[in-house]
């Protein structure tokens, strides 16, 4: 590994740190959904119809068993409902619940409240560059990570 690229590893390292660090003080200060499921608790949210629990396993790249804990905490919580599928009636639908929509306009402004703080003294280009960058840093590990799988899948 080449200095920079050992630079970029160390700042990655420090960046999980912070953010575990934020996640623990939103769950400490906005307790109403569980630590490490405000992501979770989004993308069901975001799907206009609910979602089944599997396709939140594929969507999220998280492993069902991991799902289904998390998904039973939102719902044992009040913030998540299992709904009859319209479509197969063997099956539910993960839908937010008021109270969940509710718990997630709390935490975004807590969020936004933490990001603009860190923000405060960049000016609006710094701001725009590290968005451009961050961005890109993003996709280009997402593909190199997604290349890496295919090439081990066909070994």
């Amino acid at each position: 590994m080449d200095g920079t690229t050992q630079v970029i590893g160390d700042r990655l390292h420090d960046l999980l740190r912070v953010v575990r660090l934020l996640k623990h003080q939103r769950s400490a200060e906005r307790p109403a959904i569980p630590p490490g499921l405000v992501g979770l608790l989004g993308q069901i949210d975001r799907m206009p119809s609910g979602c089944h629990a599997r396709e939140l396993a594929i969507q999220s790249s998280l492993d069902p068993s991991t799902i289904s804990r998390a998904v039973a905490a939102l719902v044992t919580g009040g913030l998540v409902a299992r709904e009859p599928d319209p479509h197969d009636g063997r099956a539910s639908v993960l839908v937010v619940t008021d109270k969940g929509r509710q718990a997630i306009a709390e935490a975004l402004e807590w969020y936004l409240g933490a990001l603009g703080q860190a923000l405060a003294d960049w000016t609006p280009d710094e701001i725009a560059t590290f968005g451009h960058g961050l961005a890109r840093f993003t996709q280009a590990l997402d593909g190199a990570l997604t290349s890496q799988d295919s090439t081990e899948a066909a070994a």
